[in-house]
């Protein structure tokens, strides 16, 4: 999988290529779609498809105070989109310069320019260039002027349109299974294990920490799967999300996976991928430790239930 940050990574030599276009956040249902149909007209024409989208999300720069957390770094949304069939993934440096771009700036510098692009599919509603004035009719008549054709595709889903809008909203009510539906797959974090308090330890059940980065399902206790990203080697987990409230909590959230009857495992400085499965319960603070013990104990029990 190629990932270009810039214009300028971008091959000379690259030839026509088909492109989809979006910010492409968690790669969800939605979008997979669009990359299937622009898969097809790729190996119809013999070409190459490039994934466009931005880093940051436009909204970072745009109005930061509304810019939704990211479901998706570009590192893993690069590995969804070459998942969902992209031959090559470019993350355009969004900032207030290219803020600025017309659609039809936009379109003659990434399109024409740089990706020499012989068709492009996106979303029914995809908007571009300053203002988003620009829509799927603009960049068809551009196309039809510079040689391009374009594809606007239906939003899918249902009662619900899949979006990462709507991702966002399942995982905040801890609703993994909505998320999962949305996606086509468990909803997942990634990040490096660190060292914590190590008080899971001290009660037989040791966790791999780590820091949520990206957006994380509502504070509780989850079912699910870790996967170790050096060997590949997938566990089942019991997954604590939030700031440990029995124990007076702690600095930001973080996820706390308890590899199911594994003791010896040693994770840290290890970069993990921590996937959701089901909810089992939201957080609470118990009177004693005791009674903290006999419900992780519940919940383990029940995560060995749920994934066989």
């Amino acid at each position: 999988m190629k990932l270009w940050r810039s214009l300028a990574e971008v091959p000379a030599d690259l030839g026509p290529t088909a492109v989809v276009i979006g910010n492409f956040d968690g790669v969800h249902l939605g979008h997979q779609h669009v990359l299937a149909r622009a898969r097809e007209l790729a190996d119809e024409r013999r070409l190459t498809l490039v994934a466009v989208t931005f880093d940051p999300h436009p909204m970072a720069v745009l109005r930061p105070e509304h810019a939704p957390v990211m479901l998706t770094s570009v590192e893993q949304r690069a590995e969804l989109l070459a998942a969902a069939g992209a031959d090559a993934v470019l993350a355009l440096p969004f900032d207030k310069d290219m803020a600025g771009w017309s659609p039809d700036e936009f379109a003659q510098r990434v399109l024409v320019e740089g990706l020499h692009t012989a068709v492009c599919v996106v979303g029914a509603n995809f908007r571009y260039g300053c203002k988003a004035a620009g829509d799927v009719a603009c960049l068809r008549a551009y196309g039809a002027e510079h040689g391009f054709g374009a594809e606007g595709i239906a939003l899918d889903g249902g009662p619900q349109v899949w979006s990462s809008t709507y991702i966002r909203t399942c995982l905040a009510s801890g609703d993994v299974a909505g998320a999962a539906e949305a996606l086509g797959r468990p909803y997942a974090v990634r990040g490096v294990v660190v060292k914590g308090d190590q008080r899971g330890r001290e009660l037989g059940f040791p966790t791999a920490n780590v820091p949520a980065t990206t957006a994380a399902p509502a504070d509780g206790v989850y079912a699910g799967w870790l996967t170790r990203r050096d060997t590949g080697d997938t566990y089942p987990a019991a997954i604590s999300v939030g700031t440990n409230p029995t124990f007076d909590g702690v600095v930001g959230r973080r996820v706390e996976s308890y590899v199911i009857d594994r003791t010896d495992l040693e994770l840290y400085g290890v970069e993990v991928e921590v996937a959701f499965v089901e909810r089992l319960r939201g957080m609470v603070a118990f009177d004693s430790v005791d009674a903290l013990v006999t419900q992780m104990n519940a919940d383990v029990d029940r995560t060995r239930e749920l994934l066989g």
